[in-house]
């Protein structure tokens, strides 16, 4: 459900099968999209989680280009918002396919596409190949999104800023940084103190409350998504503390060890 503060609002899929996607698809238009709900819809084609690889979808498309196609052409024509996808450079390390793919993808009528600079078999391990990702990017004739270890506006500046792609998509990066965007748009590395990221805190369990009420049940849902967050808040370290900036999403402090 869009926040007020929202300005551009969408929805992610997942699916490996025309038919319950297309199914999937028309249900979005007719309960969401239709009323305003949504300004795009986007479907996961890169996940590399073994429970969704293991049901033919996310990163396995990868290998059956060709179901990617039919899921892409089956969904577009039900929908008056843009389908875009996300994917990765490929299944496998050493075979990626992503730029012989992207250049077919504007005839089945996708808008924009996200690659995320890793094979399905890295998993997140690695840093992200954004060569790759801007060579897909100036062969496209749609729309790239970059994806991958944007951490700081260093990053955006050395990997988006004057190469192929439109733009980048940050994940991981603002779960742990969520004023990753405000440092990208300032420019600047911000140190940011401990009142206010508490106070962002404060503001994550409010809006959760908001969004799925104050009894038992909301009181847990809005626990479980906070002590998710916090598996990603907690890497981060105060820029007050660093002895060299900038830092890489990789980077971890080194282990404390007393006398």
């Amino acid at each position: 459900r869009r926040h007020p503060s929202e300005d551009i609002f969408g929805a992610q899929v997942c699916g490996g099968y025309s038919d319950s996607m297309s199914r999937c698809m028309q249900l979005l238009e007719d309960e969401v999209v239709s009323k305003g709900g949504l300004d795009f819809i986007d479907v996961n084609m890169g996940c590399p989680i073994d429970l969704v690889c293991n049901k033919g979808a996310g990163s396995m498309l990868l290998e059956k280009p060709s179901r990617m196609e039919q899921l892409v052409r089956a969904s577009a024509p039900l929908l008056s918002c843009p389908l875009t996808l996300k994917t990765r450079m490929g299944y496998f390390d050493n075979k990626r396919v992503a730029h012989e793919i992207i250049p077919k993808m504007a005839d089945w009528g996708l808008a924009g596409m996200t690659l995320h600079g890793r094979s399905r078999q890295q998993r997140y391990s690695r840093l992200a190949d954004w060569d790759y990702i801007n060579q897909c990017a100036r062969a496209s004739p749609i729309p790239v999104i970059g994806n991958g270890d944007v951490f700081n506006y260093h990053d955006y500046v050395k990997n988006v800023e004057g190469q192929g792609v439109a733009t980048c998509m940050i994940a991981r990066g603002a779960l742990i940084k969520p004023w990753i965007f405000t440092e990208i748009k300032e420019r600047r590395d911000w140190d940011i103190s401990a009142t206010e990221r508490l106070d962002m805190l404060k503001d994550y369990a409010a809006f959760g409350l908001e969004h799925w009420g104050a009894d038992a049940r909301g009181v847990a849902n809005t626990r479980r998504f906070l002590l998710e967050w916090l598996s990603f808040l907690h890497r981060y370290v105060p820029v007050g503390l660093l002895e060299r900036l900038p830092v890489g999403i990789h980077q971890r402090p080194p282990n404390y060890v007393g006398r």
